[in-house]
């Protein structure tokens, strides 16, 4: 979503099957963004066999490999959906000493968007800003190892864009032409194990 970055109330990583997320939240703690992170997620399809112990639990041990305090990183391991993500962590925070009023959601790249409306649905008194990896695409695909996976889930997070708004799961967003016509495109070619059936 292209947001400048700067000092927030709690950083937020979002479970996935990316350990970059964990990795780039690491990075930006040790940026002094924030003073506490919260990993959440427990797990899906994608991840069971990657972490087996929930997504949550694997970004935080990776995250203090990589030298954030264990005493700043906070878990959320039940969410299994990115509208749970957000509700879960706000009710962890809400038992935390100060109130938080702005947060760094942590993702994917292809996923700021939906993780941003969502919590613009979800949290909508607290200052949202996306953050992801800079990584150009092929190097993004190339970190996962599975092109089709990434697609996959590139099709199965626009379409939640799409239609979540009308199902009271996140805002309206705008979506231009040219990536719809490449959504039909994809989905024609057959990413679509990620859909929502």
């Amino acid at each position: 979503m292209h947001h400048e970055l700067r000092s927030v109330d709690v950083g937020i990583g979002l479970g996935s099957h990316d350990l970059g997320v964990a990795t780039f939240a690491a990075q930006l703690y040790r940026q002094g963004l924030f003073p506490t992170l919260v990993f959440t997620g427990a797990n899906s399809r994608t991840t069971a066999a990657r972490f087996p112990r929930g997504e949550a639990v694997h970004y935080r041990e990776h995250a203090i490999t990589l030298g954030v305090p264990d005493s700043d990183v906070l878990v959320e391991p039940r969410a299994t959906n990115t509208g749970q993500n957000i509700a879960f962590t706000r009710e962890l925070l809400a038992g935390e000493a100060g109130s938080v009023e702005s947060v760094l959601l942590i993702s994917k790249p292809y996923m700021e968007r939906r993780a941003f409306a969502t919590c613009q649905k979800v949290w909508p008194e607290v200052e949202v800003i996306c953050a992801s990896e800079p990584i150009a695409f092929a190097d993004y695909v190339d970190s996962i190892g599975d092109p089709g996976l990434v697609l996959d889930m590139l099709v199965g997070d626009l379409q939640r864009v799409i239609e979540y708004p009308a199902l009271g799961f996140a805002v309206e967003q705008d979506v231009p032409d040219e990536v719809r016509i490449a959504y039909e495109h994809l989905i024609e070619a057959g990413y679509v194990s990620r859909l929502m059936t």
